[in-house]
């Protein structure tokens, strides 16, 4: 069994999410950019859309919730020569396959051309900050430990994400609680109703078969937290 065995090509996994969510659709943007260094962070949100056949009831005043959100890092120094001109095209493209795998499930999250690249990819990539030519040794800095490294200014992965959290101005997206029919739907009360309320709702159309809704309570900090 080879090192690529268990990776989904690009198209396979378009195809599949074509023909399991025919109306489904995906919403991506660039969260930050950098030519100078060489980098670009691209968010991808994933919508399953309605069943294909049926209608939307939903009302216009709704909030519609991702099915699911991920992220893919681009960083052009880490691209082949014949690549890096398309490393942004790339990175969109990654965090597509990403989203659309973490929706449906049943594959590895990276594809099969991403882990080639990843492959054939030297350990030291070209645009670095370190010259491991002139660099003598015991120059190039080593840590024992994740909290020693943190400390010395570079970030885990922990407050990697949290850095990203405070760019999209807030907390990052979870994805969206199931029920026996698949992936709920968001709903809350319009501005000015009477009463607020929120909740994930079951998409089940016939009302007598409908899983219980997960209520949600408005905390005094503004956020919508589960009813308890």
């Amino acid at each position: 069994m080879g090192f690529l065995d268990n990776y989904e090509a690009s198209r396979e996994r378009l195809e599949r999410w074509l023909k399991t969510f025919p109306n489904g659709r995906i919403e991506t943007r660039i969260v930050e950019f950098s030519a100078e260094k060489g980098y670009v962070l691209v968010e991808a949100k994933a919508y399953k859309g309605t069943p294909h056949g049926t209608e939307c009831t939903v009302s216009a005043d709704v909030v519609e919730l991702p099915d699911g959100v991920d992220f893919a890092f681009g960083y052009q120094g880490a691209y082949q020569q014949n690549m890096k001109r398309w490393f942004v095209e790339d990175t969109v493209t990654s965090a597509i396959m990403r989203v659309q795998q973490l929706v449906m499930g049943g594959a590895e999250r990276s594809t099969r051309e991403i882990m080639e690249q990843v492959e054939k990819t030297p350990a030291k990539v070209a645009n670095t900050d370190i010259d491991y030519w002139t660099t003598k040794h015991g120059e190039i800095p080593s840590y024992k430990t994740a909290a020693e490294a943190e400390q010395s200014g570079i970030p885990s992965l922990g407050s990697s994400m949290d850095e990203i959290a405070k760019q999209l101005g807030g907390q990052l997206v979870e994805e969206a609680p199931q029920c026996a029919h698949g992936h709920r739907i968001w709903k809350q009360a319009h501005e000015g109703a009477p009463k607020n309320w929120g909740g994930y709702f079951c998409t089940e159309r016939t009302k007598a078969t409908q899983c219980a809704p997960n209520w949600y309570v408005l905390a005094s900090d503004g956020k919508w937290k589960p009813q308890v």
